[in-house]
């Protein structure tokens, strides 16, 4: 049997959760500008503070933020909902390092190290049993009551079959997930979101997943593109750190959080909560736009890869989502006045 050394868990009172789960609980609920106060109530958190991207919960926040949308909610299976928005690309650089792993294990891997920088009163510890790979989840949270435990289960296990059907290309029928919550009255539900076998008044929150299925190949893997853009967007990202980040830099950021390019405008007003038009108004007031910024970022991508070894311009252009390397070529022209390879020559004499 293979353990993961275990960790210890952080217990501290200081804001580390990222908001936008936050701010996806409020889009989940359908919630406009002016509703976000009653999500909040009791929580000690202000709009301003959830509407900005940089912004950091404590888990009592993070928490009492939970208990109040389960309660708008008014829907027990709420847990499950949250779980199939909370994508792999809704997780920052963890989700990014665990869907370009090379398989399902390396992924669970690397959700086990990194889950303490998303969310650190969760913990997940690994383990190889009898041909399948367990993953044990325990919330570290005290006076947690019943109905918010049953919906954070919910969440993490959605979560965790989000990634695994993102790596392996189907759903997981061949899991088994072990809850500790007793079966709920709603538990025909489940089969909704959830394939595989369930079971209900377990000892232990568990995902046991076959070791065959954990080690087939991610197609969507590429290791070395993928650790290039990681350290390139880490970078980025730590120069844009500002205490009261303009709309520009809240963009930008989100944009650096996603696969290059993918982020629309739509998506990034929603997140914001606002419309298509107030962000383009607001933009314009910074003397910005949102298709400026996408090109600024992604032209500042290329260069960078350009610059960083000998990667093919094919390659570089599939790293950024271009459908093709011509189309890729024609958008280089435009920002710096000549072809990528042309640009890598003279830069490199």
């Amino acid at each position: 049997m293979m353990k993961t050394p275990h960790a210890e868990c952080s217990h501290s009172p200081e804001a580390d959760i990222p908001s936008n789960y936050s701010r996806l609980i409020a889009r989940e609920l359908g919630l406009s500008a002016r509703q976000l106060p009653v999500l909040l109530s009791g929580t000690g958190v202000e709009v301003a503070q959830l509407l900005r991207e940089d912004s950091l919960f404590t888990v009592a926040e993070q928490i009492g933020i939970l208990r109040n949308a389960l309660a708008l909610s008014g829907e027990p299976e709420f847990g499950l909902r949250l779980g199939t928005r909370l994508t792999p690309a809704t997780h920052g650089a963890m989700g990014f390092i665990a869907y370009s792993s090379p398989d399902l294990f390396t992924a669970l891997q690397a959700i086990h190290t990194f889950l303490p920088t998303r969310a650190n009163f969760i913990q997940m510890d690994l383990q190889q049993v009898e041909g399948h790979l367990e993953c044990l989840v325990n919330f570290h949270v005290s006076l947690l009551d019943e109905d918010v435990e049953r919906c954070l289960a919910d969440a993490m296990v959605k979560v965790l079959f989000e990634f695994g059907e993102f790596i392996v290309g189907r759903p997981l029928y061949e899991a088994e997930v072990c809850f500790a919550h007793p079966a709920p009255a709603h538990r025909a539900i489940y089969a909704d979101y959830l394939p595989g076998r369930l079971r209900f008044g377990c000892h232990q929150l568990t995902c046991r997943i076959p070791m065959a299925v954990c080690q087939k190949p991610n197609a969507s893997a590429n290791h070395e593109n993928y650790r290039l853009a990681l350290q390139q967007c880490e970078s980025m990202l730590a120069r844009l750190q500002t205490r009261e980040p303009d709309y520009r830099t809240q963009l930008k950021k989100m944009m650096l959080s996603r696969p290059p390019g993918t982020l629309t405008e739509g998506e990034a007003a929603a997140s914001l909560f606002m419309s298509k038009r107030t962000l383009a108004r607001k933009l314009k007031q910074e003397n910005s736009g949102f298709r400026q910024l996408r090109e600024e970022i992604l032209s500042r991508q290329a260069v960078n890869y350009l610059l960083d070894g000998q990667m093919p311009v094919e390659a570089i252009a599939s790293l950024l989502n271009y459908h093709d390397s011509a189309s890729f070529r024609r958008a280089f022209k435009r920002w710096y006045g000549c072809p990528p390879e042309q640009y890598r020559h003279s830069v490199g004499q």
